[in-house]
């Protein structure tokens, strides 16, 4: 897995007229002209054909500079759509430049980390928390090369999303989402970005289909919380993270995040993107609340098949699957639902009997802790949540309401 920005990890109905043409390369117009049309006069068919000719002849020389209107340059309505969506969206989208501390430098490290991220609001931006998290100082430079300074407004490490705030600057363009849980198999996307550091860079690809954390590994400890990601053909590159996926109405559908590689040494060609009904919801809720309200235990777990297998033996356990409840603190909605912690001795090693043990939420059965926290992130507060719990070798179900988050 390669990452959007340059860090290591750090590896939506279907429109009738789109066609094959959504998988070649974007094409670029100039600003539209209207190519000058001479009247045909009386004067002969000689004359007919010399106007012909220099019609012609100034048609072809204007193929090679560009200089023709968007109708004649491009040949399909899918190419004239990638185009329209791509300039009437260019101007809210940024580059993001993030100065990192020192003490997260290693010599020859360059010191800034780019990525990209877009207005949704006249002066709020959305992009990863990647990269802005061992961030010094965040600017954030426009489609017109104009560089302001900005700040982190709020963060959302359980989707990997933060909010910049600019001033002495209002957002030429904003942008709105739509609905991610509407994308289908094979319906267009676009990306803006900064990849590589090549601003206002567009790409085109189509939607592949969501799939599970699990098919997306990650080691930086972020987006626990997501419980799908999309994938696209669409390009995601080094400096895309925090970027929009676009559909072809322009509206965002997801905000790139991640590449996925074969191995470290081949560039990430399949684009993992965070779905934008997921975002929405976030930036609500750091607006009017301060931290994200997904569902939480607000206990820690420990992965079962991390444990000795002389533990689990004497919990009558003879599976790996599942999670162990290691800390519930109080006033948690798991100490209010009386799940039981585990034991510990002075060298911090789990001790038997052993806490309660989560092996399926709602009726699905989890593998690991990872499993739990995705599941109860989908929920919201007030929300009840069921845990299939293994507690003194026999089977238990509790109910659980989550609570609201507050800031820590």
């Amino acid at each position: 897995m390669t990452p959007g920005t340059p860090r290591p990890v750090d590896a939506a109905a279907v429109q009738g007229q789109q066609d094959a043409a959504a998988h070649e390369p974007p094409v670029t117009a100039a600003r539209p002209r209207r190519p000058l049309m001479p009247g045909w006069g009386q004067s002969g068919l000689a004359s007919g054909l010399a106007v012909a000719l220099l019609i012609s002849a100034a048609l072809a020389g204007a193929y090679v500079t560009g200089r023709v209107t968007a109708q004649r340059a491009l040949v399909t309505p899918d190419e004239i759509n990638t185009v329209e969506v791509a300039q009437k969206s260019l101007q809210a989208v940024v580059r993001v430049d993030s100065r990192l501390r020192k003490e997260f430098l290693q010599p020859g490290d360059d010191p800034i980390e780019v990525g990209t991220g877009f207005f949704y609001k006249k002066d709020l931006i959305v992009t990863n928390y990647h990269v802005i998290q061992y961030q010094e100082s965040v600017s954030v430079t426009l489609s017109n090369g104009r560089r302001v300074n900005a700040k982190i407004e709020g963060v959302d490490p359980g989707i990997d999303i933060a909010i910049l705030r600019v001033t002495g600057v209002t957002a030429p363009k904003t942008l709105s989402f739509g609905q991610s849980a509407r994308l289908i198999p094979g319906q267009k996307l676009i990306s803006i970005g900064t990849p590589l550091r090549i601003q206002n860079f567009v790409g085109a690809g189509i939607f592949s289909v969501m799939v599970s954390p699990r098919d997306v590994p990650r080691n930086d400890n972020l987006g626990s919380e997501i419980g799908q990601y999309i994938t696209t053909t669409t390009s995601i590159q080094p400096g895309n993270s925090g970027g929009p996926l676009l559909d072809s109405r322009g509206a965002v559908v997801g905000v790139a995040d991640l590449n996925a590689a074969p191995n470290g040494l081949i560039p990430g060609t399949i684009g993992i993107a965070i779905p934008g009904d997921l975002v929405k919801q976030s930036l609500d809720d750091l607006e009017k609340i301060g931290v994200p309200q997904r569902g939480t235990l607000g206990v820690t777990l420990v992965d079962l098949d991390t444990l000795d297998p002389a533990l689990r033996s004497l919990a009558g356990l003879n599976s790996s699957e599942g999670a162990l409840v290691d800390e519930v603190p109080a006033g948690t909605a798991g100490a209010r639902a009386a799940l039981r912690g585990s034991l510990r001795n002075s060298k911090s090693q789990l001790l038997a009997p052993l806490g309660d043990i989560i092996v399926a939420v709602d009726g699905q059965r989890v593998q690991n802790s990872f499993d739990v926290i995705r599941i109860v992130a989908a929920k919201r507060p007030g929300q009840t949540v069921t845990l299939r719990l293994w507690r003194n070798k026999k089977s238990v179900d509790v109910k659980v309401t989550l609570l609201r988050r507050t800031l820590q």
